[in-house]
């Protein structure tokens, strides 16, 4: 059957929403994850190319520094050693110096401009020139002319090469402070975007939630509805069935019931006629009691449809008729016992518990599976209590859904009762049905 245009469903809103979400979600956990990963490793390619370059300097301005120690015991007028002395040592930093050099260019972090880098390399290579010819004038025999050079352009040399040296480092302390500043620049600006997100999210959420709330009022108002409509045809259904049941019942009384009694007194009267002991006297005596025996039934009968004993004897004496019935015709031993001041109920009501009570009786016969049964009646000014308890096979509060149980509750929920089911301590079944005082007032 097609859907009407009023039967509003949310499930795709509710699943675009949460795509949405989920969308959401994993792009920018996707985006975080990927810009932390770059950005750790972006820090620590920095932090250790600085880490290297720092020390490739502090290893050039140790040379640095051997050479002016080198120099000023080379001064040293107590010093009786020639200046050739010194070659191997100036060799050997020279040397170390090169490769701190080599290596200081390969991980250098600071931006330096060519003019730098070219000004480093010749102010070393003039140093180093400046120091072979002063020990090739110290190797001729010229050391007061080689010791004049080293104080005139050596060690100016020297000084300069630490000068330079001091800067790299000043540099490379700035491009660290620039660096670090980049890092906090870019988390600054991931931590905004992730705050975007979160805003874009809860809105998102807020959005699905709004949506799911308005959804389920509309579903609520929509289920309040059906139940309004469900009670209403189950009253249509159950009034119809009553009615139904009362008409056939009258038809039963009246017409098979009258029946029944004009053939037993044609019978009774045609009897009498005949003679005493003949053959046709005993005929008419056995087809008279087979009437009686029908319309005995069919009075029965109609009573078990429409109970009319309830506007002649009330409630509780129909139900002490009727647990009589019930006795003798299905062999159950039924313990009724009735509390409190009869109140005066309408008729609908008074029908209503009549056939809950026929129904939990029928259960018990039909189900329970054992001939033992206590009904117990009780009035009280918060009004009536029927109870209908069983020590047979038993059933769970929620367990058989036959149509007998589900008659019960309609009819539970049109006097504005409710019916519990409960296994009492000897096992079993207890049917529970409970009419409030309100619901029992006269129609």
């Amino acid at each position: 059957m097609a859907r009407k245009p009023s039967e509003f469903s949310p499930v795709p809103g509710l699943l675009a929403g949460l795509v949405l979400t989920l969308l959401a979600v994993v792009a920018y956990s996707w985006y975080i994850a990927t810009r932390i990963s770059s950005l750790r490793a972006v820090q620590t390619e920095l932090t250790d190319r600085n880490r290297r370059d720092s020390l490739q300097l502090l290893r050039i301005q140790n040379d640095l520094n051997s050479l002016g120690l080198a120099m000023r015991d080379m001064l040293d007028p107590e010093e009786h050693y020639k200046l050739t002395a010194w070659s191997a040592q100036f060799q050997r930093i020279r040397t170390d110096l090169d490769d701190a050099l080599r290596r200081e260019q390969e991980v250098a972090v600071a931006r330096r401009t060519p003019e730098q880098r070219q000004y480093l390399e010749d102010s070393v290579a003039q140093f180093w020139a400046a120091s072979d010819r002063i020990f090739a004038l110290a190797a001729n025999g010229r050391e007061e002319d080689a010791r004049a050079e080293i104080r005139l352009s050596l060690q100016a040399r020297q000084a300069a090469l630490g000068t330079a040296v001091s800067r790299l480092l000043v540099q490379n302390n700035e491009a660290e402070e620039q660096t670090a500043q980049e890092v906090q620049n870019i988390y600054v600006a991931v931590q905004r975007r992730v705050y975007l997100f979160l805003a874009a999210t809860l809105v998102v959420i807020a959005a699905t939630g709004l949506y799911l709330i308005r959804s389920n009022r509309r579903l609520f108002a929509r289920l309040a509805a059906l139940g309004d409509e469900r009670r209403e045809l189950a009253q249509q259904i159950i009034t119809a069935r009553e009615g139904t049941l009362q008409e056939i019942s009258r038809e039963l009384h009246d017409e098979f019931g009258q029946l029944l009694t004009a053939m037993g007194t044609m019978l009774g009267r045609a009897g009498r006629q005949a003679p005493p002991d003949s053959p046709v006297a005993a005929d008419l005596r056995e087809i008279a009691g087979i009437a009686q025996t029908a319309l005995d039934r069919v009075r029965g009968l109609s009573q078990t449809l429409h109970p009319s004993l309830l506007d002649e004897l009330g409630l509780d004496g129909t139900v002490e008729w009727y647990l009589s019935t019930v006795e003798r015709q299905l062999g159950m031993d039924v313990a009724y016992a009735r509390t409190g001041t009869p109140a005066t109920l309408d008729h609908m009501t008074t029908i209503h518990v009549y056939r809950v009570l026929q129904e939990a009786i029928n259960n018990v016969a039909r189900h329970a599976g054992t001939k033992q049964a206590w009904v117990r009646l009780h009035h009280d000014a918060s009004g009536l209590r029927l109870e209908v308890e069983d020590h047979g096979r038993g059933v769970s509060a929620g367990g058989r859904r036959g149509l007998g149980l589900i008659t019960m509750r309609e009819r539970a929920d049109l006097v504005g009762g409710t019916i519990e089911l409960a296994r009492p301590a000897g096992g079993g079944t207890l049917v529970r049905f409970i009419v409030p005082a309100r619901a029992g007032a006269p129609a």
